[in-house]
């Protein structure tokens, strides 16, 4: 009798074991989905910046500085070897984007060339799918990472060396700053 105790005990343990270990799995797969989701349209936005670059430089040929820095960013978020490492990058590309849009306000007729216009439209579709991918990716990490922390299942998580996601978040006080808007 208590030997099929025993027996009964380790089988909800090992089915409880194996129930906590397959959440976590789930979850860890949802926050890599999400990544990838935000990845697509980071890479979107990737491809369009050298069009939008050419198209200023040859209204705006002293500027060069603050499209060098786009690139620079660009080519940074490109090279970038982990995830928090491509998050700071990223957002060091839309600062240099918010640049890009002001300086046009300073050239009227680079505001009414169709390539220009064309290219923004893309690019502001482009960052609206890319901050909804966000919140999405941030939700998938929130529920990872409350699965990780939360009694029972961080008994689980601490044994296979599951670990805490970092959130998507604005990286510099620009990007948290109202914008100004003045006629």
């Amino acid at each position: 009798m208590i030997r099929w105790i025993i027996i009964g005990v380790a089988v909800v343990l090992l089915l409880w074991l194996v129930a906590g270990y397959n959440k976590l799995v789930r979850a860890a797969n949802k926050v890599e989905e999400a990544f990838s989701t935000m990845d697509v349209y980071l890479k979107k936005r990737f491809d369009l910046i050298p069009n939008l670059v050419e198209t200023v430089k040859g209204y705006a040929k002293h500027e060069s500085e603050t499209l060098d820095r786009v690139i620079a960013a660009r080519n940074a978020a490109g090279s970038a070897k982990s995830a928090e490492e491509r998050m700071v990058n990223e957002a060091a590309i839309s600062g240099g984007l918010r640049n890009i849009f002001a300086l046009a306000e300073s050239y009227p007729e680079l505001k009414a060339n169709e390539n220009f216009l064309d290219l923004q439209g893309q690019l502001q579709k482009i960052e609206e799918d890319i901050a909804n991918s966000r919140k999405y990716y941030n939700a998938t990490v929130r529920i990872f990472n409350d699965t990780v922390m939360t009694i029972p299942t961080n008994l689980i998580a601490s044994m296979f060396h599951f670990e805490k996601k970092p959130m998507f978040e604005a990286a510099d006080a620009a990007e948290r700053e109202n914008v100004k808007v003045s006629f």
